[in-house]
């Protein structure tokens, strides 16, 4: 959850990355192929204790989380915050960061009154490099082949895409986290230790250490967002049946408005109907015996393609969805061309606050399928990993204590201050109490400065000035939570993945797209399936298997 000031331009690239999301690679990056790879692998080794959780003791929510994973809801913004760093973390030294962004590039540091304020409350001089997602691949390249003493102190490993060897380069550049974070040690970091286990187990270990400090995000993850009135015009209710959702689809298709929108690379927004139909799309499942298995394997998924050639077939699917980009379809959900699309389910936010919109942001329901019940997709519940360079002690222990600051958590005066500035400076208090960010808010943020992409604390539900919206996305997780399908290789580590997975998951969704576009007949699923498994996805289950088995 993030509330961070955002223009209507930024707005849009943030919920653009619920959909990076969607695409991530299926766990933490393994080895490769070349000798010495199986030094990153966790089986056979002694596996570090995961840091022990602590709950932070901030204001109470409005609504429960569950043990299920249903998140906290804040119907209000906490009128009393409380302190969760009790000192100034730096020494007044220089720390030089790198990640990932999504915004646009922030002012420099002199001419920015929101990095200043972070600098001072941080107790250091802050050299910031900031890569556009589009950049992001070929930059960690080349900082991965560079010089070992130029990298950055602090090193955000976004989990957008697959880096070659990325496990690999973390365990030979990275500091090894363990003796910092491993069971009580986290102690000395309190809003590290407030970072829930799930967190850090879909981060996973490397070679059984702890090497990163994981961005924990919900349960729920490739939604399919609903147009509310959009959907309702043309007959949903709930308990559909998949039957159902094909007849709406269609009625709500007309003139220039299509039902669904769906973004190149989303395979038309197969997460969401490959959860209805009981699996995760182009994920693993593993059996009792600690045996994986392939989704794309399994009927239930080459029955969810026959399902969505339907839908695009009946003309519900916007004529452009093998090419328009997320960003451009998310405008066109905004405007009322597209009655849905599927983005991740954290980027609820951005939908909410659109100005001016004449529309209801809803996380659809899952239809059934032959009378079973539908799930929805299970997110792996890291969005990245940040690392530091490898240094003494005394620095690992700064760099800590800076990332500890960032991870402050909702309801604290350190969160406010990282996701909204100085009050009378970026914001002022709106009715409810909740920051209101004014013109200079809207420039100087951690999206233009992405700081949340370091470090952040566990995510709740909020929306300033919007209760009734916290209320309904609580009540739909409360239904929909207790249903969710999991990929069963978030966390573990397999040579073949990092050294080919990119490449085979390019195979199945190309093929998977031009059978649901008209272009491929579907017989020709399982000739794709029986290649991919050739070629080394069997491989994967194998390593997968191995690892699993390591760590349970």
């Amino acid at each position: 959850m993030s509330s961070t000031p955002l223009s209507r331009r930024a707005l849009i690239r943030t919920a653009a990355v619920g959909a990076v999301a969607i695409a991530a690679p299926v766990g933490l990056t393994g080895c490769s192929t070349e000798s010495g790879g199986d030094g990153v692998s966790n089986a056979g080794k002694k596996l570090a204790p995961w840091p022990a959780y602590k709950a932070f003791a901030g204001p109470k929510p409005d609504l429960a989380p569950t043990a299920e994973g249903v998140q906290p809801g804040y119907t209000s913004y906490p009128a009393d915050l409380t302190r969760s760093v009790s000192r100034t973390p730096g020494d007044g030294s220089t720390v030089k960061v790198m990640s990932v962004s999504f915004g646009t590039p922030p002012k420099p540091a002199s001419a920015n009154k929101f990095w200043q304020a972070v600098e001072k409350a941080l107790g250091v001089k802050i050299e910031y490099t900031v890569i556009s997602q589009t950049d992001y691949q070929k930059k960690m390249a080349t900082v991965m082949a560079g010089d070992p003493g130029e990298l950055p102190d602090i090193i955000n490993i976004f989990s957008g895409f697959a880096l070659p060897r990325e496990a690999q380069f973390v365990q030979r550049r990275a500091e090894d986290l363990t003796p910092f974070l491993s069971g009580d040690a986290v102690e000395d970091y309190p809003n590290l230790a407030n970072i829930p286990t799930h967190a850090w187990r879909d981060m996973g270990r490397i070679g059984g250490r702890i090497y990163g400090i994981p961005l924990e995000r919900p349960l729920p993850g490739s939604t399919l967002w609903l147009n509310e009135e959009y959907f309702e015009g043309a007959g949903m209710k709930e308990g559909w049946t998949d039957q159902d959702f094909a007849a709406v689809a269609k009625k709500g298709t007309g003139g220039k408005k299509y039902a669904l929108g769906a973004a190149v690379g989303s395979v038309f927004g197969d997460g969401f109907h490959s959860a209805a139909h009981g699996v995760h799309a182009r994920g693993w499942s593993v059996k009792d015996d600690g045996t994986f298995l392939p989704v794309v394997a399994d009927e239930r998924y080459k029955q969810m393609l026959d399902f969505q050639l339907g839908l695009r077939k009946a003309g519900s699917y916007h004529p452009d969805a093998t090419s328009i980009s997320q960003i451009d379809m998310i405008a066109l959900y905004y405007n009322g061309t597209v009655g849905s699309l599927q983005d991740g389910f954290g980027g609820y936010l951005p939908k909410f606050l659109e100005k001016g919109r004449k529309y209801t942001p809803a996380p659809a329901l899952p239809y059934s399928v032959g009378g079973t019940p539908g799930g929805i997709v299970g997110a792996r519940r890291s969005f990245g990993y940040t690392v530091v360079k490898k240094a003494k002690k005394e620095r690992v222990q700064l760099l800590l204590r800076i990332l500890d600051y960032l991870a402050a958590p909702f309801g604290s005066e350190e969160w406010e201050l990282v996701h909204y500035g100085l009050e009378g400076t970026h914001f002022t208090r709106a009715k409810d109490g909740s920051p209101e960010p004014n013109a200079l808010g809207q420039v100087e943020n951690n999206t233009n400065l992405p700081l949340k992409y370091l470090a952040e604390g566990p995510q709740a539900l909020f929306v300033p000035g919007m209760p009734d919206a916290v209320k309904a996305l609580h009540a739909w997780q409360v239904k929909t939570v207790p249903h969710t399908v999991r990929n069963a290789s978030y966390g573990l580590q397999s040579r073949t993945y990092t050294a080919q997975g990119t490449t085979l998951e390019t195979l199945l969704k190309d093929t998977a797209t031009g059978i649901i576009a008209g272009r491929t007949p579907l017989s020709e699923w399982d000739a794709t399936v029986k290649t991919w498994r050739q070629r080394g996805g069997d491989r994967m289950a194998e390593e997968f298997a191995k690892d699993y088995a390591a760590n349970n």
